[in-house]
């Protein structure tokens, strides 16, 4: 039965394995957050109260 025989595609399965866990995991990692959070200052905002003209 040559579905039983691990010789021709064993080798491509620890092939993908390696990529899918050494190099995709890095790469996905890198855009998670590609810039330093700042966090806002409440008092830069400038309201200005706006009523109704009636």
């Amino acid at each position: 039965m040559p579905q039983l025989n691990p010789d021709p595609w064993f080798s491509t399965l620890m092939l993908s394995w390696v990529i899918f866990l050494t190099i995709i995991p890095t790469k996905v990692l890198a855009y998670v957050q590609p810039n330093e959070l700042t966090s806002a200052s409440t008092d830069s905002f400038g309201f200005n109260a706006w009523g109704w003209p009636w």
